[in-house]
């Protein structure tokens, strides 16, 4: 599980929560000023429906796993990316490139396991640069709707809570025969734009981000991969395949690899 945002989640809500609790000097009475089920409903259903017009119900049929990715996240390690490469040109200079045919049934990781294959069964190296750019592309166009839905919904929403806050308004002034209750009514109303504003900034567009996060850590590894599988291709010594690799990553993960084991020397 992905604790930042589960932290966020519950931090976010939390101190949002707090904050009343303060401002009704920690009373759960005043609180109920808050609840509007109504509004709740305009917010929610409104939502919803504004976001289903604007995808394809395939596309919102993705959204439980689009969901998954926010929470779980994978680790991607470019360290260890760039250790396994090394290790797999050491062996490739030592056994030839058909001695990687045993380490390409064990491996986990789709993207690698096509670029060693296509490696192995001899594909010219900018053959196998264009399919592995190809399939990296396709991902981020599927990421990317991934991300658009929730920062629709994001969007949406404060507008939704707009106009549960004028539907609540215009029930308040034309019901509301008693002047003392239509302050009351009138901020009940509002509560609407608070259920709009809340959940898009809590919930929609944090989520949107941290999907497009994770899609931009998943094509750094997936570049970084590719120029490791391109070095052995080219039957390049493991030094110059760390070397190449080396210059993709951070100054921090630069430290790291370099207090890692010693890459195998041809």
């Amino acid at each position: 599980m992905d604790i930042a945002t589960i932290a966020g989640l519950i931090g976010g809500w939390g101190f949002l929560f707090l904050a009343l609790l303060i401002d009704a000097d920690f009373s759960l009475g005043p609180l109920a000023a808050y609840w509007n089920i109504a509004g709740l409903l305009i917010i929610i259903g409104g939502t919803g429906g504004a976001t289903l017009l604007s995808f394809s119900m395939e596309e919102i049929g993705n959204l439980g796993r689009i969901l998954k990715n926010a929470f779980v996240a994978k680790r991607h390690d470019a360290v260890e990316v760039v250790t396994t490469m090394v290790g797999y040109a050491g062996k490739a200079r030592r056994e030839g490139l058909l001695g990687l045919e045993e380490d390409i049934a064990t491996i986990t990781d789709p993207f690698l396991q096509k670029g060693l294959q296509l490696v192995v069964d001899g594909t010219d190296g900018e053959m196998i640069r264009e399919i592995l750019e190809t399939d990296t592309a396709y991902m981020q166009s599927r990421h990317k709707v991934g991300s658009e839905i929730f920062t629709a919904a994001g969007g949406f929403s404060p507008t939704m809570g707009i106009i549960g806050a004028v539907s609540g308004l215009i029930h308040a002034l034309g019901s509301v025969t008693d002047p003392t209750k239509l302050v009351g009514a009138i901020a009940v109303a509002f509560t609407a734009t608070f259920y709009g504003i809340a959940f898009a900034n809590l919930i929609f567009l944090p989520l949107a981000g941290k999907l497009s996060l994770r899609s931009k850590n998943e094509v750094f590894i997936r570049e970084l991969t590719l120029v490791g599988i391109l070095a052995i291709s080219a039957g390049d010594n493991p030094r110059i395949v760390e070397d190449k690799m080396r210059a993709f990553m951070s100054p921090t993960d630069r430290e790291r690899l370099a207090s890692a084991a010693p890459a195998a020397k041809e």
